[in-house]
């Protein structure tokens, strides 16, 4: 009987095993996507508890929590610190089978020496002491943790109007080694759906800019000026979540009356929507191309779908599913418009539905242009799919219908300081596939080969394709 997350877990054959230990385990991470709350990283974050450093604002276990019977009370509400993650505690015994119960007790592993028992409600108290007696020392702070995993560059989650004081603090402290960067997300400039919520965010767009925005134009010079300083800044990749490609048919004087109509507060039809959504990411991804940034693009989120919770506690709570809408001819016509311009830019697709995998596996063949490896990407399994079945379904589809070995890997795209033995896990199933098509005979039984593209995937695709300097 093979034991519990043992030092081969995951990993059920001895090319597996080899493949993990030899060429994987130690390669450095390069963290290209994640919301990571960078004033903690500044200020060098030591965490009150337990709670505090896992369970707040983790979307995962609320949603167990809640499917366990759990009151809102013991979860976002007011409840104690210590009655929460007693809450929790009492959860993960019953997350059997779900990834929750392997990412809770590789983290206690990894971050907290705990190998001799499992979290639940007997061991609570123990473990919940033992871990913060820990997180009060300095190998636990935000800075302390992300260089004990081996990190070497994080790109975090960073709206247009941000100031970026927080990036400044950390590039101007050579103590620190790890490049913390921003990326470029600007959802919101493209959200007319709330006229008053989009004119309050044009307003504070206007002012962090210094442009004035009276018109369609102005709001295309301010986002410029904004992804001007972000690159100053460091910034080299931008992100966009969207529920759907949008390619709408639009004239520019339908994009100047669009916006002429928002910014007098009255709605936008669905068409003017699309329209709008379609002109201005058409505009940033121009911006990134004259950048030489790489350009992210997640679909497919339903998102806030319980009105009630959205009242009550607001949105990024947990109330979030895969969505289904249509993806493939609106996505070619985007792209397609780029690349006729030839201001196609690197280009990384995620998709939250695992029924899109063969269409994005084979979209991103369309546009290679052979000026860079693995120049249009399939994202890693991303939000519901970042656990085995949803990793092996994105690598199997990637491996049938494009370059594996180009693949820029694993992010963790979590608020978590303790989320990095993601990327562990990601190797290890990785690891574990190609292992078991070595003694198969479906891949040679050649270290040096597939063992050096793991390398690649782990970590060094992403150094070379991000053109991100790393010390």
């Amino acid at each position: 009987m093979t034991p519990f997350l043992s030092e081969d877990f995951l990993l059920q054959t001895e090319s597996a095993r080899r493949l993990y230990h030899d060429y994987a385990a130690a390669m450095p991470i390069f963290d290209y996507h994640c919301h990571l709350p960078v004033e903690d990283i500044a200020a060098d974050r030591i965490f009150l508890n337990l709670t505090r450093i896992w369970l707040n604002g983790d979307h995962y276990k609320w949603r167990a929590m809640r499917a366990n019977g759990v009151d809102e009370h013991l979860i976002t509400g007011d409840a104690d610190d210590w009655e929460k993650f007693a809450a929790w505690a009492a959860t993960v015994p019953k997350t059997l089978r779900n990834p929750l119960y392997h990412w809770t007790h590789l983290e206690l592993k990894r971050y907290f020496g705990i190998t001799d028992r499992l979290l639940g409600p007997a061991s609570a108290r123990e473990i919940y002491d033992h871990g913060n007696a820990l997180l009060q020392t300095p190998e636990f702070s935000t800075r302390a943790i992300i260089a004990r995993m081996n990190v070497k560059v994080v790109c975090t989650t960073d709206d247009p109007v941000d100031n970026l004081e927080h990036h400044r603090t950390l590039q101007e402290d050579p103590a620190f080694r790890v490049k913390i960067l921003p990326a470029f997300r600007p959802d919101k400039a493209t959200a007319v759906e709330d006229p008053v919520v989009y004119n309050q965010y044009v307003d504070k767009l206007s002012a962090v800019s210094g442009v004035p925005i009276d018109d369609y134009d102005d709001l295309l010079a301010a986002l410029k000026a904004r992804h001007d300083f972000f690159h100053q800044m460091g910034c080299r990749l931008s992100d966009h979540g969207l529920e759907r490609p949008y390619a709408a048919e639009f004239t520019p004087d339908d994009i100047v009356r669009i916006f002429a109509k928002v910014r007098r507060n009255e709605p936008a039809t669905p068409l003017e929507n699309d329209q709008f959504k379609t002109a201005v990411l058409l505009e940033l991804a121009r911006m990134d191309a004259d950048r030489d940034w790489t350009q992210q693009f997640h679909f497919g989120a339903l998102r806030n779908t319980n009105s009630r919770a959205l009242r009550e506690l607001g949105p990024d709570t947990g109330y979030d599913s895969i969505g289904d809408w249509p993806l493939a001819a609106p996505l070619a016509r985007f792209l397609d418009r780029l690349a006729s311009e030839d201001r196609l830019t690197r280009t990384i697709l995620y998709v939250l539905n695992p029924g899109d995998n063969d269409v994005i596996a084979t979209m991103i063949g369309n546009f290679q242009d052979g000026s860079v490896p693995g120049k249009i990407q399939f994202g890693s399994g991303w939000w519901f799919n970042d656990q085995k079945d949803g990793m092996q379904r994105q690598i199997n589809a990637l491996s049938n219908m494009g370059l594996l070995s180009r693949f820029v890997g694993m992010l963790t795209d979590s608020r978590s300081f303790l989320s990095y033995p993601r990327h562990e896990y990601f190797r290890r199933v990785l690891c574990n596939l190609l292992g078991t098509d070595m003694e198969s005979g479906e891949l040679p039984h050649d270290f040096d080969l597939v063992g050096e593209m793991v390398r690649d995937i782990c970590y060094r695709n992403a150094e070379n394709y991000f053109g991100i300097v790393v010390d």
